[in-house]
């Protein structure tokens, strides 16, 4: 592993933040808008015309800030994009926080030069719509102006569209940051493995709840209350201001729903996710089942809400780097030669970044940016076993954004309904390795780690779905939402799906103020969708290891067709309640498994 980096090399962006690059970037991004501007702004004949319908796009594409998905950093130019990565290794740097700022101001302006062109778009009449989306020339645009058409009646005016953009910085983004960036910087002192005290951060803290040492974890939950309860108010104001400002843009976009706009962006009908939500809601009972059978295997009558994520079992949970790094190479080769090839490329290029440290973001993500920006990963490996399967779930992401490269810059991407295919499905063939050829002890325990997560994916995100729907109807009715109520839907949604077997303690309701998903509203559907829909996929790669091949055709579609399109030409339906079901019952099929291990082990009756 000599040639293998740890640490993102943001060289590949920039040498520095004095490089004198950023402002040729800047001059160069500015100077292609202002081409493109002058160019397009006084004609109309692109919006009547073939011909000059498809230079335009072709123009637009090239430009530096087009092509790219929808997350935090897609978007946006090469000087964001390092400084919002800088961000993320260190949340409290006022420097940083600084030249991101600027960064975003000109991104911004450059943005709002460029709304008439996608306003335009919309306004197309329908009888050219028609004839555009037929045509063969356009063939590569079809979907980009499917998705533009459709989104037209949302579209405000040219100046209100600008000013949209102008008020998002301060309206949210601004809010959000400062509550990371607060909960960043916490350390406490507390138990660690070894029986000392020692000083962790925000990030390990979180880590430390799982151990399965009671008192390590009950003593990391007191730190975490604590910090918690001490940034509760301001989690109170932010969380009321962002819901503010959803409320606002739903208004003035005339959303009758606010969850529609996240299934217009995703490219969905909410039929769709409605169906997602109520089947896999109807099955809670199943997580239920679960918290029960765990709660009996630990010895205990009940679990702490901050003890839900212990894992069971005598297996060895500490994994080194080294060896989880070997573990899923080993994997992702096997399925696809290529798919090996990018993970050892963007670990050998420094494009993925490991160890936790204090200031830096907590948790896992991997970046969607734009199609001439480098992938970054973000892993926080504190040595669990489960952090094995973390690296597969953020390479699964990775992955299809490479291998969506492939695609133009309109067609890259991957709007959030599928973008957690892929990593669930690279993450379930990783658990599988892990799971042969051990002992039925070991294997019971792999099989609860497994379910665990599955149970978070798809009966925790649902139930945290149901929370955000409350939340925003909630406030929307009342105008503003006091920590008390917050607490009270929040607890009232985990119980839901959690049961008896699980017991709410006093401070577990203050546990929103953290879950920066809520802040992504209404995203966390896609972690339900994806991980059951990958489930049809995998079951036909382990029947015919040729599959993979569509597989792989699949990850690099990007953004050329709606999901329900795409996945009905490899035979998957997901309109159907019964195509949501078949996924659930895989995970019924684990828990079967695990309580008859648990009895031939004789640990349940």
């Amino acid at each position: 592993m000599g040639d293998i980096k740890t640490e993102w090399d943001l060289g590949l962006l920039f040498k520095g933040d004095d490089d004198p690059r950023i402002i040729e970037s800047r001059k160069r991004i500015e100077a292609e808008v202002d081409n493109f501007v002058k160019k397009w702004r006084p004609r109309k004949d692109y919006l009547e015309n073939l011909k000059p319908l498809k230079e335009a796009l072709e123009e637009y594409e090239k430009l530096e800030m087009v092509g790219g998905g929808e997350g935090t950093d897609g978007g946006v130019g090469n000087e964001y994009f390092y400084f919002w990565l800088k961000s993320q290794k260190d949340l409290n740097d006022s420097n940083i926080k600084a030249c991101l700022g600027k960064a975003s101001d000109f991104i911004i302006k450059m943005s709002n030069e460029l709304v008439f062109f996608t306003i335009a778009l919309g306004k197309i009449e329908e009888k050219n719509q028609k004839k555009f989306l037929e045509s063969s020339e356009l063939k590569k645009y079809k979907h980009y102006l499917e998705r533009t058409f459709a989104s037209s009646k949302y579209i405000l005016s040219e100046a209100e569209e600008k000013i949209m953009t102008l008020k998002s910085e301060p309206a949210y983004s601004l809010w959000v940051r400062m509550l990371n960036g607060f909960l960043a910087k916490e350390e406490r002192d507390v138990l660690d493995v070894d029986g000392k005290l020692r000083k962790k951060s925000f990030s390990e803290i979180l880590s430390l709840m799982s151990e399965q040492n009671k008192e390590v974890r009950d003593s990391a939950a007191s730190a975490f209350n604590d910090i918690l309860n001490k940034h509760k108010e301001v989690a109170e104001s932010e969380i009321n201001a962002v819901l503010k400002d959803k409320q606002i843009d739903d208004g003035l976009r005339k959303f009758e729903r606010p969850d529609a706009a996240r299934h217009l962006s995703d490219d969905l009908e909410s039929e769709i996710v409605d169906s997602l939500i109520n089947t896999v809601s109807s099955e809670f009972g199943l997580a239920r089942e679960f918290y029960k059978l765990k709660a009996k295997l630990l010895g205990m009558e009940k679990l702490e809400y901050h003890e839900r994520n212990v894992d069971y079992g005598e297996i060895d949970l500490k994994y080194s780097f080294e060896k989880a790094f070997s573990l899923v190479y080993d994997v992702l080769n096997e399925l696809d030669k290529e798919f090996g090839e990018i993970y050892l490329r963007m670990f050998k290029q420094g494009q993925v970044d490991v160890f936790p440290k204090k200031g830096k973001k907590s948790g896992a993500f991997c970046t969607d940016s734009l199609f001439s920006q480098p992938t970054f990963v973000m892993l926080n490996h504190t040595d669990k076993l489960r952090d094995v399967t973390i690296i597969a779930h953020e390479f699964g992401h990775a992955i299809n954004g490479e291998l969506a490269r492939k695609q133009s810059p309109l067609n890259y991407g991957m709007v959030l309904s599928t973008a957690e295919v892929a990593s669930t499905f690279m993450e379930d063939f990783v658990f599988r390795r892990l799971v042969n050829g051990v002992d039925d002890e070991t294997k019971l325990a792999l099989i609860m780690m497994k379910l665990n997560d599955e149970l978070s994916t798809i009966f925790r995100q649902t139930a945290c779905y149901k929370f955000e729907q409350e939340l925003h109807r909630e406030f929307r009715e009342k105008g503003y939402l006091p920590l008390e109520d917050i607490g009270r839907i929040f607890s009232k949604h985990m119980a839901s799906y959690m049961g008896e077997a699980v017991k709410m303690s006093p401070g577990n309701e203050n546990w929103w103020v953290y879950w920066g998903h809520i802040r992504t509203f209404f995203y966390v559907y896609s972690y339900s969708s994806g991980i059951l829909i990958s489930k049809a996929m995998q079951r036909k790669v382990r029947e015919d290891p040729g599959f993979i091949l569509d597989v792989k055709e699949f990850l690099s579609l990007g953004l050329t067709a709606s999901p329900k399109k795409v996945f009905a030409n490899m035979g998957i339906n997901i309109s159907e309640k019964v195509f949501w079901e078949s996924g659930i019952a895989e995970f019924k099929e684990w828990l079967k498994e695990a309580e008859n291990l648990a009895r031939k082990l004789g640990k349940i009756k």
